[in-house]
This record gives structure tokens, sequence and C-alpha cells, in this order.
């Protein structure tokens, strides 16, 4: 790095579909940006997963007035996906290190960059659900609370991609008569302009319907929950179980559960707000944890990891404030 952008800070929020960066100052003022595809190191390998990040760090860096890469970051924050078990993050920060892009490397799991993005000190617990569900809790000392969040073999359920296939199983069971009915036998197989589940799923096994576009059958269920269907009702109702689930232990492993604190929801299921959805959470969560204020996060993630990386230089309340202003305000 150049004299002139010496001391700056880097911030990598990079999820499953697109990985943003940005270089700041340590008052807070955002140099450069970058936007770039996703993270997914499970698919593609370490190495070649974080060569990817640094080819949009290096236009980040480029923005902010740089030439070339050389070690100088202050800090580097690093927001991941799939960096679910210590292990995971160990490994990425090695690899980060051994691109020389600081000498102070903190990789956290990507659900830590919403939660930090949503309070104003490193304080509270997050729940996210889009394709996958997690949750973490942070406080101001570093304690941290964490599930593996790596799928059933580590206790989950629900996410986007989980309530398909739980829809999806129903409808078929329905249909056949294994299981009960269900009006989401019907409404699955039409959002594809099918006439019935025996053809939605030949057309999945086939991949004349790519596996991936189940996920869009994730609205359909809340729609068909929304008109009273008592099969589709008792999958939302689940889900908001599994939501207060994690939250309420999050909570309580941090002392959190006896003290006035936030828990933040995110991801496009949560911020969706889905009537039944949100009340059946508010109920739950306030017979197990009375005091937990709820909130919902619709700042960018990569707004988390700037403040993340400002905390870890003591920038102080000015600095997060001016960062805050850029991406909320």
């Amino acid at each position: 790095m150049n004299g002139g952008l010496n001391g700056v800070l880097l911030a990598i929020d990079a999820g499953n579909s697109k990985t943003d960066v940005a270089v700041l100052s340590q008052g807070g003022n955002v140099l450069g940006s970058a936007r770039g595809g996703g993270f997914q190191p499970p698919v593609v390998g370490v190495e070649t997963a974080v060569d990817g990040l640094m080819e949009i760090v290096g236009r980040a860096w480029e923005e902010a007035g740089g030439a070339g890469l050389s070690p100088g970051f202050a800090h580097v924050a690093a927001c991941l996906a799939n960096a679910d078990l210590p292990v995971e993050e160990l490994n990425l920060e090695k690899a980060l290190y051994a691109r020389n892009l600081s000498r102070s490397v903190r990789v956290h799991n990507d659900t830590f960059a919403i939660l930090r993005a949503g309070v104003d000190e490193p304080r509270g617990v997050a729940v996210v659900c889009g394709a996958g569900i997690n949750c973490v809790g942070m406080t101001p000392d570093g304690r941290t609370a964490r599930f593996p969040a790596i799928g059933k073999i580590s206790g989950d359920w629900g996410g986007g991609g989980g309530l398909a296939d739980e829809a999806l199983w129903c409808a078929a069971r329905a249909e056949d008569g294994r299981g009960l009915p269900t009006a989401l036998a019907h409404a699955l197989p039409a959002h594809f302009g099918l006439d019935s589940m025996s053809a939605l799923i030949e057309a999945l096994h086939l991949g004349r319907i790519p596996m991936g576009r189940r996920l869009e059958l994730t609205p359909v269920l809340f729609r068909v929950a929304s008109q009273g269907d008592p099969m589709a009702e008792s999958l939302v109702d689940r889900l908001a179980d599994e939501v207060v689930a994690m939250a309420a232990v999050a909570l309580r492993r941090l002392g959190l559960d006896r003290e006035e604190a936030p828990v933040l929801l995110g991801g496009s299921v949560l911020a969706a707000r889905h009537p039944r959805l949100e009340a059946r959470i508010r109920e739950l969560l306030a017979a197990r944890a009375p005091k937990a204020v709820i909130g919902f996060v619709t700042a960018p993630p990569v707004l988390g990891a700037g403040l993340l990386a400002l905390d870890a230089v003591a920038a102080g309340a000015e600095a997060a404030a001016r960062l805050r202003e850029r991406y909320e305000g």
C-alpha cells in the first residue's frame, strides 16, 4: 500500500450468492468498495474461493486509490459464508494471512455481520433465515454464542430450503394418500405450471426443473398458510419454534436472558415479516425471554463487517456513526 493510505481497514461480507468489500478509514469513511460473486469454499475449495475474494478486494483497493496489494491493512474483518466451525474459520484466516493483506485478520461467520449491522454495540443475538438458518450472539467483552448450522446432523431445521423440502414432502404424501390432505398438493405444482405432485416430482428428479428452484416454493408455502391450510400453518409455526429456540439458547449462554437485549431477525424469510410467523415468534420469545427486544435488520451486512473492523481498532462511536450513515442514510 502507498503511504497515503496506511492504516486503512478492510471489511468483507461474503455470502453464498454475493460478496461485498469495503476499504475504510479508521474514521469510518468508505474509501473504496466492490461487489462480486458468492463465496463457496465447499464447492470450489478454500484456495480458489479466497482467490476470488482477492479479485474483489483488488477492485475495492483500486477504487480507494491504492496500487497493488501489499501488507498494510490495519485490520481485516472478513464475515464469510461457510465458516460454520472454528476450524473452518481458522483455515480461512490462514488463507487470508497467506495473501499478506494484514498482520491482523479475523474471520467471522457471515451471520455476525448481520448481527453487528443491527446493533450500536457488539451485544445481542441475531437469527438469520434465508436459504438456511443460523443464529449467533455476542457481547462487548468478546464472548460469542453460535451453532454449527450445517444441517440436520447439527440439529438444524428450517430455512427457505428446509421449508420447501418439508412442503414437498407433505404435498407428495397428501396426493398419494400416505399423509393428511393439504392445499400444498395443488399449489406447489401449480407454481411451475404443472397439474400434480407426481408431475412435479418427476420434473425435479429428471432435472427438467432445477432442484435449486425449489426455493421458489417457500413463498408459496406462506401464501397457503395465510389461507388457513392446517398443514402449511404447522410448518410456519414450527419455523417460529426453531427461531425462538435458537434465540433463547443464545441469550442464555451469554447471560443476556436476564436483561434487556436485542434479538435481531434477518434473511429473506424473516425480513418478509409474514404475519403468522412474526406473531408466533413474538409470543414465544416473550414467554422464554421476556426482556428481549425484537428488531429486523435491513442494512447491508457489509456494514456489520465494517463495524467489526472499527471495533477491532477501537475507532470509537463517531467513526461507527459515520459508517452507519454511509450505508443507512
